[in-house]
């Protein structure tokens, strides 16, 4: 699957029905950190949770994840971010926050900058971020 590089944020939500249309609830930390702006409209694009699996004859079907035991990471190795940097840790790396409070380090960074970075490990309660882009 391709990503445009014109994507501004990346999370999961759950759809809901509210009479005659549907709702996603967009996590405020998209909002505080300047990727998405109330009042505005943005293309949303939808991914199921299902994964697409090929056959042994080339034929492609669709199997439901089953239900991890445990939360998944947020993010995934090579991943780009836009994120702030709210704290330093002990080692003076920064520390960004994302989707359900998950952590990424980010070493270089100082606590307020805005950057971009690329994911560089993940690990199940915190990833590891490499600056790409300097203050956005």
């Amino acid at each position: 699957m391709e990503i445009s590089e014109k994507l501004l944020c990346l999370f999961s939500t759950d759809v809901s029905e509210e009479e005659d249309r549907y709702v996603i609830e967009v996590p405020r930390q998209e909002v505080e950190t300047g990727d998405i702006d109330p009042g505005e409209v943005y293309r949303v694009a939808l991914i199921s949770r299902e994964d697409e699996t090929s056959g042994d004859e080339g034929t492609t079907t669709t199997t439901p994840k089953s239900a991890p035991s445990e939360p998944q990471p947020p993010v995934d190795v090579g991943e780009t971010r836009y994120v702030e940097i709210e704290d330093i840790g002990k080692q003076g790396d920064g520390i960004a926050r994302v989707e359900r409070g998950y952590v990424i380090i980010v070493p270089g960074a100082d606590v307020g900058e805005r950057v971009k970075i690329e994911v560089t490990e993940v690990k199940s309660n915190f990833a590891v971020g490499e600056i790409i882009e300097e203050t956005f």
